[in-house]
């Protein structure tokens, strides 16, 4: 009978999820419900353990999309188009700032960096290629968590209203960034690009005039993405 059990609660779990996966939109844990026949609370109770497990998570406005295993996992194959894609952009904001590029993805436990192009400075070459940053404490982390990441951030209307965000001696003191999301058909972030460098460079004048054109290499990453470009 527990065995019984146990397979018919990941019957029930599997469907939830493809019922998230299939969907043209995010959806609700009502509408789930509806749509599989289940109680809410049980419905709710196979959602929740997807989340802690990183196959399904909640946007802004609680609605549910795909998670960040289910993300990483279709981006692996596809992690090497992105870059592909994103080596345009990130040159031409290396070559406009002179500070270090990356281009980031998120990941089940934070920032996972796939592409850098380097400073033009000795002061500030680090290489973040493969290594994983906690999302409140990055400028990309933040998009991620503002555009539809599930969870918060301070500041997150004023990061999407002006479609970046910044982080000032946050992650190291000395060191600042200003990010820009790429944006999926849903407007969720699933990846960024970012501008990174000392703080004495990385002044509030400088990210002024960095900022335009960051966001929009960020556009028409996305844009280039979804083939619109």
């Amino acid at each position: 009978m527990a065995a019984e059990t146990g397979t018919q609660a990941i019957d029930r779990a599997a469907e939830l999820l493809v019922g998230v996966v299939e969907s043209p939109r995010p959806v609700t844990v009502g509408e789930l419900s509806q749509r599989s026949g289940l109680p809410k609370s049980t419905t709710s109770r196979l959602v929740g353990a997807l989340e802690r497990r990183g196959l399904v998570q909640r946007s802004s406005d609680r609605r549910l999309r795909p998670g960040p295993v289910l993300l990483r996992y279709a981006s692996r194959d596809a992690s090497q188009s992105l870059v592909e894609l994103a080596q345009p952009s990130l040159t031409r904001l290396a070559d406009a700032s002179g500070e270090t590029i990356n281009l980031a993805v998120p990941g089940p436990d934070g920032v996972e960096h796939l592409a850098q192009e380097d400073t033009a400075h000795l002061v500030g070459v680090t290489d973040w290629v493969g290594r994983r940053v906690p999302f409140p404490l990055a400028a990309n982390g933040k998009c991620f968590l503002a555009f539809g990441g599930g969870g918060e951030v301070d500041g997150a209307e004023l990061i999407r209203s002006r479609g970046y965000a910044t982080s000032i001696d946050e992650l190291e003191v000395g060191l600042s960034a200003i990010a820009a999301p790429v944006l999926a058909t849903d407007g969720a972030a699933i990846a960024a690009l970012s501008i990174s460098g000392p703080t004495s460079r990385l002044t509030a004048e400088r990210i002024d005039e960095l900022a335009p054109l960051l966001t929009d290499e960020a556009v028409g990453l996305s844009r280039r993405l979804r083939g619109a470009a």
